[in-house]
């Protein structure tokens, strides 16, 4: 079995070495290349469409091994559903990435095409995530989850391997190293169908370098990393779903380690920021190590070693008990950890942020007290029936955001209910030296409107070296501005309803 694991290999990097400079010269007749943009490193067009020559190359083996008989087609006819959906799969898959590159498609029509190649492996091909298990861990039935979650690792894993292809060879080499170590512990299971799929795609990607390591005179473009993703997503589903008691689905988790964490942070990340979760950026874990000072080399060969590094923890897995898988866990854990804060990717995930995000929303939905008080106030100030009241009770309101004066100017509205238009209030204590005051004083001026309609203005001051504003001071500054205009507008109503009824009353007497 090691001879035709060798063969495979061989054959699959020999294909690619023999292929890869066709499809490049192919590419560059038709002009297809991937330029250069502000979010992309390279500086110069460079020929997009390596994925045909991964799949290809990826193929031909198995199409070869067809023939004449021998143990490979025995293992392909032993294993035909799921070969033949592993091969229909990934040639959807490859067609979607394919289209992508030539077409640019939407993220909405990718996402679609990668859900339904996902579907076809679970449905057709019967390559399916039934049990969660690590080693020894009591097994968990997924039931009815089993489907979303085997959709769901499609996706992260097709979406990896696709988000790390941002710097020259970087994806194809870190699929090479996750498939050589996938490929051992495959075969040390005796999974002899992903086993050979995994020495498939060592042998491809591995030739395919020799054209994409910096500086690459071809890309593989969204067709190969597609294509590998759901390969690398469907392989290590088939060499978990036999059984969890030396490959189970941790294992494939550690190894493809890297890619998994840059997936799963960046829409994190955007979503915190505020940025489009699925828009793209140069904030990836390349692209840091970039800015970090590395060439493209030097960041390349750091993510080739932690794939290397997480490869060798998932090979622990399979030979520790449980005390000492424990212990590489935290050890994984802590390697993370150190490398999110070298990465400077605390800065999304500072606690102060996260604490600060959801002091917000909890303040947005009235769960914090000092809310609710003031929304007690603005309560008060739609329920007031006169002008007086109205600023008897933006008093309170102003009081409660610990404001030092405050001025309501009445203009263009037609309230007859108070002689008065201009309401004046101030802290005695506030009273500073005009010139000292100029400097340290917060001076908001409100225009009280409502739509085409203007009741005049009401100005704030705050001395904001006596007494910090806190977070939310300007929220509720607006709100109440709002509360009053709203106010405002009734009580013109009534006064408008209550001069009708006195004309009627005069014109029927």
């Amino acid at each position: 079995m090691i001879s035709i694991l060798i063969a495979i290999f061989a054959l699959s990097m020999a294909s690619s070495l023999v292929l890869s400079p066709l499809v490049r010269d192919f590419a560059a007749k038709r002009r297809l290349f991937d330029k250069p943009s502000q979010r992309k490193v390279h500086s110069y067009p460079i020929p997009i469409l390596g994925g045909v020559a991964i799949y290809l190359a990826f193929c031909l083996p198995f199409v070869l091994s067809l023939i004449y008989p021998n143990q490979v087609q025995h293992i392909l006819v032993l294993n035909r559903q799921q070969a033949l959906g592993l091969l229909l799969g990934g040639s959807l898959a490859f067609g979607l990435g394919l289209w992508d590159d030539l077409a640019k498609l939407t993220p909405a029509v990718k996402f679609a095409g990668q859900i339904l190649a996902a579907l076809f492996a679970y449905y057709v091909a019967n390559i399916r995530i039934e049990v969660l298990a690590v080693q020894s861990i009591h097994d968990l039935p997924l039931g009815w989850l089993s489907m979303p979650v085997t959709v769901l690792w499609f996706l992260l894993v097709t979406n990896a391997i696709n988000l790390i292809d941002g710097l020259d060879g970087l994806a194809a080499g870190v699929t090479f190293f996750a498939s050589l170590i996938l490929m051992i512990l495959c075969f040390s299971s005796n999974y002899l169908l992903a086993s050979l799929g995994f020495a498939a795609l060592a042998g491809t990607t591995l030739g395919f370098l020799r054209y994409n390591f910096n500086p690459a005179s071809i890309f593989m473009g969204d067709s190969g990393s597609y294509f590998l993703g759901f390969t690398m997503a469907a392989l290590s589903i088939l060499a978990s779903m036999k059984s969890h008691a030396t490959v189970a689905i941790l294992i494939p988790i550690i190894a493809l380690g890297l890619p998994l964490f840059d997936v799963i942070l960046a829409p994190i990340r955007r979503f915190i920021v505020g940025k489009d979760m699925f828009k793209p950026d140069k904030e990836h874990v390349h692209h840091r190590l970039i800015k970090m000072g590395f060439d493209q080399r030097k960041a390349v060969l750091i993510m080739y070693g932690i794939t290397i590094f997480m490869g060798l923890l998932a090979l622990l897995q399979v030979y520790l008990k449980d005390i000492k898988i424990g212990f590489t866990l935290f050890v994984l854990g802590l390697a993370l950890f150190l490398g999110i804060r070298k990465l400077g990717y605390f800065e999304y995930l500072a606690v102060d942020k996260i604490i600060g995000y959801f002091h917000d929303v909890a303040d947005e939905m009235g769960l914090k007290k000092d809310r609710r008080t003031f929304l007690n106030r603005q309560i008060a100030i739609s329920q007031a029936s006169s002008l007086d009241d109205l600023w008897a009770e933006v008093l309170e309101a102003l009081q409660v955001l610990r404001v030092d004066e405050a001025n309501l100017i009445l203009e263009g509205a037609d309230l007859t209910g108070s002689a008065n238009n201009h309401y004046s209030w101030s802290v005695q204590e506030s009273v500073q030296d005009p010139e000292d005051s100029q400097h340290r004083m917060l001076r908001i001026e409100l225009p009280l409107v409502n739509l085409n309609k203007s009741y005049g203005m009401l100005v704030i001051k705050k001395d904001i070296l006596q007494d910090q504003m806190s977070h939310y001071t300007l929220h509720r500054i607006e709100h109440l501005r709002r509360t009053v205009v709203r106010k405002l507008n009734d009580l013109e109503g009534m006064e408008k309803r209550d001069s009708e009824r006195v004309n009627d009353k005069s014109a029927r007497d």
